[in-house]
């Protein structure tokens, strides 16, 4: 009769387990990160006894929980931790090239259409060099090239520089995560394996490294009690429960430089948001030195033109123009008188008309202009094409988790019907084998 008692327990005990797991399932449907969790039960070791005359006999011990288990393929939470780095680095290359491109600006306030526009009122004057008004329009275009390049100047250092300060926010969030895998790491030393606290503790290790994945392009290693061991380029960022912290810092350049918590340089990380980032930032830092190239071509050029031509008062044509860079380029004329528009002999528009030879053609600031300009829309294009298959990738990869981990409510409430039922039964057992003992007492 005791048997009863202990088949029926157990099993209330067994299927109570079962409707946790589910009611959990259940309540974390859109929990992001939750595996769906499931309860293995075993029949309970029968023991045996040596009884007088040396007969056997059984104890029967009725069910317990074997484990709590996650549903969960290693392979598909590995692509999933791959297409998400894979999206972290494209994403991040996509925004800030698209920021760049809008510091290039070329719309009729960028350089490159300014330039043209410049070349063109020197064209006019050239037709009538003696228009005072012309003289002030040119000397205006001039100077708008100038402020151009300093806008843009200006502009492209702002990319850099919100660039470094998301890097910043990603390495702050690596190392949080960072922080909180060797805590688990810890933790999950202690925990029962098997048990819904460990299962719990799984997911949030799952739920760390998904974060350093898609900001880092880590190596991961799993040893004892699932713990999670992460390298970086050989370099351990987590083992067991220590942690390395990371450092980005922007050299003067725009350029980004990582390092360890104690000053040891890293190479720079490959892919992830901080690899894109660091991407990003070598993009801008090259577009930035173009551009300051094209800004001390279009300085020197235009004051050497301006240098062989003379004045209406006879006097050599002074320099247009001064900067080292394109934040620095500023026009120095603003008086038309100054304005050298003869030849050396004495030709009123002699000088404008060797403008299209001497500043225009063949690696010209024009020319570079335009150059550089289409190097980034076709970077651009192409980065927008990655970022869409990585996005394609990252929800397929999501979506072969998800079949395999995630919780359908339909049988989910099928299943807690079952198990509601099984837990019936087992309370009925325990009705039967009290009524029994009842019954028997009553009799005695």
């Amino acid at each position: 009769m005791s048997d009863l008692f202990i088949i029926g327990a157990s099993g209330t005990k067994a299927y109570r387990s079962a409707m946790a797991a589910i009611s959990e399932n259940i309540t974390n449907a859109s929990t992001e990160g939750y595996t769906r969790r499931s309860v293995t039960t075993v029949e309970a070791g029968s023991s045996t006894a040596t009884m007088a005359m040396y007969i056997a006999r059984t104890n029967f011990g009725g069910t317990e929980v074997k484990s709590v288990n996650r549903a969960t393929d290693p392979y598909l939470d590995a692509a999933v931790r791959a297409t998400n780095m894979a999206l972290g680095s494209s994403t991040a290359r996509l925004r800030w090239l698209s920021d760049s491109e809008t510091a290039l600006n070329d719309t009729e306030t960028g350089v490159g259409q300014l330039l043209t526009g410049m070349y063109q009122n020197m064209d006019k004057l050239a037709a009538s060099p003696n228009d005072n008004s012309l003289r002030v329009t040119t000397l205006d275009g001039i100077s708008r090239v100038a402020q151009a390049f300093q806008q843009t100047a200006g502009d492209l250092q702002q990319v850099s520089n919100g660039i470094a300060t998301e890097a910043q926010s990603s390495v702050a969030t690596i190392n949080h995560a960072l922080s909180v895998l060797a805590d688990i790491n810890n933790s999950l030393l202690r925990a029962q394996p098997g048990t819904s606290a460990y299962a719990q503790l799984l997911d949030s290790r799952d739920a760390a490294l998904g974060t350093l994945s898609s900001n880092l392009n880590i190596d991961i290693g799993f040893g004892t009690h699932d713990q999670a061991n992460v390298t970086l380029n050989g370099q351990s960022l987590v083992q067991g429960s220590t942690a390395t912290t990371l450092a980005v810092t922007a050299n003067s350049d725009g350029t980004l430089a990582l390092a360890t918590g104690d000053g040891t340089a890293l190479a720079a990380p490959a892919n992830g948001t901080l690899g894109g980032l660091f991407s990003a930032a070598d993009t801008v830092t090259q577009r930035r030195t173009s551009l300051d190239a094209l800004a001390v071509q279009f300085v020197t050029k235009m004051n050497d033109w301006h240098a062989q031509g003379v004045t209406d008062a006879g006097a050599a044509g002074a320099p247009l123009l001064s900067g080292t860079n394109a934040a620095t380029v500023t026009a120095l004329i603003t008086d038309p008188r100054q304005f050298a528009t003869k030849s050396s002999d004495g030709t009123a528009n002699g000088n404008l008309l060797t403008v299209s030879a001497t500043l225009r053609g063949n690696g010209s600031v024009e020319q570079g202009w335009t150059s550089l300009v289409a190097a980034q829309a076709n970077l651009l294009s192409s980065t927008k094409a990655e970022q869409t298959t990585a996005q394609n990738r990252s929800d397929q990869a999501v979506a072969a988790r998800e079949a395999v981990s995630g919780v359908d409510l339909d049988m989910e409430a099928a299943d807690l019907l079952r198990v509601q039922q099984a837990y019936s039964g087992c309370a009925k057992i325990l009705q039967v084998a009290k009524e029994t003992v009842d019954a028997i007492l009553q009799i005695m």
